[in-house]
């Protein structure tokens, strides 16, 4: 089962809905990912909070523009639990020449792929984004 997989899975059909929030459970690797899609403005914000059970999770909310459209146009699952991708500093792959971001776990956390090539730091591609 890839959680990372039905995350952002939920995310894409919710911005294809045009839904303005979504939820889903929580996880740091989750949390992480979601403070990169803030960063770069491609959610509006997003919140942790205990619902009646007990359980953590995460209500996400969407941002479009004046016409309806979401900053998001493809979110691209790369490291699947089937298949790793681990990238080298210098071998991280550019997402479209630099116009998107690739997020990738590495052993400082949760970061995205300019940031990895910066500090020098290879790690696993989770994602890529434009």
């Amino acid at each position: 089962m890839d959680t990372i997989g039905d995350f952002l899975t939920i995310l894409r059909n919710a911005i294809r809905a045009r839904k303005d929030s979504c939820t889903v459970a929580y996880s740091k690797m989750r949390e992480g990912i979601l403070r990169i899609f803030k960063n770069t403005g491609h959610i509006a914000d997003f919140e942790s909070f205990s619902c009646e059970c007990g359980l953590r999770h995460l209500r996400i909310t969407l941002r479009y523009d004046a016409d309806g459209r979401s900053p998001v146009i493809q979110i691209e699952r790369c490291s699947t639990p089937g298949r790793r991708l681990y990238y080298r500093s210098a071998k991280i792959p550019r997402v479209l020449n630099g116009m998107g971001i690739g997020i990738m776990s590495t052993s400082r956390g949760i970061m995205r792929d300019s940031e990895a090539r910066r500090q020098n730091i290879g790690g696993e591609l989770i994602c890529k984004v434009w």
